[in-house]
């Protein structure tokens, strides 16, 4: 049996602009299988990132459930929040986010500091996952020292340290070359097929899309088509 990881319900996301009310989100409802890869794809303003921010419990949906893990996300404190996402998530974003004074494998590393895991043993387990993404190399490397699809590498192996059952990517390869892109895609096809994580990414571009197991196309904040 296909088990659901990730449900959501009639999501709305209503944001005031002065008098203005705008709908970034209409009434969204989806469900994501365990291991699967899930594109979410629209155009810059379609409600894609916002989307991804209610999933991730990054924001709260105006209305509607978002349900992970059989767990109401939407009804959690901001601490629940913040503990919830640190022990069942991983993200990767466009900017990388990696701290510049710090190597490849601090890090990597860094999330596990928040667990109270002592340093050899988070230590070890970094330099285990930038070998998985081919930065043995590139360890004691800081983000200034490394291409951009160095330090996308060095931010999969952070999303991956901490085992997350779902990793979150929004535009994971907006600042990267087509090469580039296509190694970084190939690899999150791995971590998904052969790790058995559950992968939402946000991406603009429909090519990009087509890596993914299954499409959810967004436009206006309503779905309007899966393949």
């Amino acid at each position: 049996m296909d088990e659901t990881v990730i449900s959501g319900r009639k999501i709305y996301k209503i944001f005031k602009l002065g008098e203005e009310r705008v709908r970034a989100l209409n009434g969204v409802s989806l469900d994501v299988k365990k291991g699967e890869f899930v594109a979410i794809v629209g155009t810059s303003g379609s409600g894609k990132s916002t989307l991804l921010n209610m999933l991730a419990g990054l924001d709260r949906p105006t209305k509607g459930e978002v349900i992970i893990g059989g767990n109401h996300i939407e009804k959690m404190s901001e601490d629940q929040l913040v503990r919830f996402r640190r022990e069942h998530v991983g993200f990767i974003f466009q900017a990388y986010d990696l701290l510049p004074q710090l190597d490849a494998i601090e890090n990597v590393a860094l999330p596990l500091s928040f667990r109270g895991m002592g340093k050899k043993e988070r230590t070890a387990q970094a330099v285990k996952l930038l070998k998985q993404v081919g930065l043995e190399k590139y360890m004691k490397h800081r983000p200034t020292e490394m291409s951009g699809g160095q330090q996308q590498r060095v931010g999969i192996a952070r999303a991956l340290v901490v085992k997350p059952e779902i990793i979150f990517a929004d535009e994971p390869t907006g600042n990267l070359d087509t090469k580039t892109t296509i190694e970084v895609l190939h690899m999150l096809q791995e971590v998904v097929h052969g790790k058995g994580n559950t992968l939402v990414m946000v991406t603009h571009d429909r090519h990009l899309a087509g890596y993914a197991d299954r499409r959810i196309h967004i436009v206006d904040g309503e779905v309007v088509l899966e393949d």
